[in-house]
């Protein structure tokens, strides 16, 4: 980390992914000072709680090496005009950059991003960016990371699939890190 006296301020970006990505995304609808977000379980903050989707574990698809496809199972928060699962991120003043991979197979976050992105425009926001890539799945990490394209579901402790493929998922952290790099510095 920088010293203390290179950090410019006065507000602050966050970088989240999968949980941590939700978790940021809370934390900008409900804080002040945070200028710039790169982005199923309950979330609360002081008085307001944010309520879980609903998970429909029975909607799990096996694939052939018996490992489950989990993008089907959370309920569509779209679908439900004033669902209260949804985070408020019309409230939020800062910039948002949602990364995501196409081929996730933990939530359907390319829907997830268009749809909150949707919705900010019709509030007569302009403040989002999506990137989006194909052949990535649940995580895109840093470059040089390793691809876990199987891993554990953190809500149901079941092995899943993550997806992804090698090739497209290398050349998507090498691209979406130096996007994330631009984005902070241009908005921080």
């Amino acid at each position: 980390f920088p010293p203390i006296s290179q950090v410019k301020g006065p507000g602050v970006g966050l970088l989240g992914f999968s949980k941590g990505g939700e978790v940021s995304l809370a934390m900008t609808a409900f804080l002040k000072n945070i200028i710039a977000t790169v982005t199923l379980i309950p979330l609360s903050y002081k008085d307001k709680s944010i309520p879980t989707l609903t998970l429909y574990e029975h909607k799990a698809k096996a694939t052939n090496s018996k490992i489950l496809d989990y993008s089907d199972v959370p309920e569509d928060p779209f679908q439900a005009p004033g669902n209260q699962s949804l985070i408020p991120l019309e409230k939020a003043e800062a910039q948002f950059l949602f990364i995501v991979g196409q081929d996730d197979r933990v939530v359907k976050s390319e829907y997830y991003a268009t749809e909150v992105c949707k919705l900010l425009q019709a509030q007569g926001k302009e403040n989002f960016q999506i990137l989006s890539y194909p052949g990535t799945g649940h995580c895109i990490d840093p470059p040089f990371f390793p691809l876990y394209p199987i891993g554990n579901h953190p809500v149901f402790h079941k092995r899943a699939v993550l997806g992804g493929e090698l090739r497209a998922y290398s050349k998507a952290q090498v691209h979406a890190w130096s996007q994330i790099q631009a984005f902070f510095k241009k908005h921080l």
